[in-house]
């Protein structure tokens, strides 16, 4: 099935219930997976066990940019390929990824608590994390502030194009300024400076996570789908019964003008 074809909400629907139940169950069993890794890796000889909140950090601030990655792409599909179902996309996109970036710089304080001596510094890869997680706020606040959603989903669209120059930030911002946060030391070159031990549960995590982005992202496409369903039928039922109430009002009243000229 292609992307056109996928382009029928009717369609869409068919395909997301047929996959949602077997996506579901791959992501509870990634999790448990790496979940029981996680809690069974070895304690790091520097940081302990307080290494093992970067199981569940890393793959949410992965998120928190790969979402914003998804939404510029779907924002792409409203402004340039028309595409029907993009601004359902990002709209269904924008409380997921809100919930990671959350995490994400939650679980950052509790892990630079022991390590930093505060929960949050002014560092440059948590200060543009944090203006992403505003951003968006900015862009859930927008859809619900514009009524027409055809004129949303464009504000919408600009908006996530604008904000996308942010990853880049926040990907290179501990090489190009000075930070307390650690360089990258999964995806580099040379390969990954973690062990086995800490470098395999992560992997499973961030695919856990990632499956249950998918899993959440389709299951809120599938319910704006069918809540802008039921907003076209209750506005094709308000317009039936406003016109219904016209009719009756001009029959009432061309009744009483024979009256009034039988009467004359």
């Amino acid at each position: 099935m292609s992307l056109i074809d996928l382009a029928n909400p009717t369609r869409f629907l068919a395909l997301t219930a047929r996959v949602l139940p077997w996506l579901a169950a791959a992501t509870i069993i990634l999790l448990a997976i790496g979940l029981y890794q996680s809690a069974y890796a070895p304690d790091d000889y520097q940081q302990g066990a307080t290494v093992k909140i970067m199981f569940i950090h890393v793959p949410n601030a992965w998120l928190s940019m790969f979402v914003w990655g998804v939404m510029s792409i779907a924002s792409l599909g409203t402004l340039v390929w028309r595409h029907p179902l993009a601004d359902v996309a990002a709209k269904a996109a924008a409380p997921i990824g809100a919930a990671f970036t959350f995490l994400a710089l939650l679980t950052g304080s509790l892990w630079g608590r022991p390590m930093w001596g505060t929960y949050w510094e002014w560092d440059a890869r948590l200060t543009s994390v944090l203006i992403l997680f505003l951003m968006y706020l900015g862009l859930m606040a927008l859809w619900r502030a514009v009524d027409d959603p055809s004129r949303a989903a464009r504000a919408a669209a600009v908006l996530t194009l604008v904000g996308a120059l942010n990853l880049p930030i926040i990907k290179f911002s501990v090489d190009w300024w000075n930070t307390l946060h650690q360089p990258a030391s999964v995806m580099r070159m040379g390969g990954s400076a973690l062990d086995k031990s800490f470098l395999i549960p992560l992997l499973v995590m961030a695919i856990a996570f990632t499956l249950l982005f998918v899993t959440l992202h389709l299951a809120a496409m599938r319910n704006e789908i069918l809540r802008r369903r039921v907003r076209s039928l209750q506005m094709m039922q308000a317009s039936r019964v406003a016109f219904s109430n016209e009719t009756g009002t001009g029959s009432r009243g061309q009744n009483a003008s024979n009256e009034v000229g039988a009467a004359g």
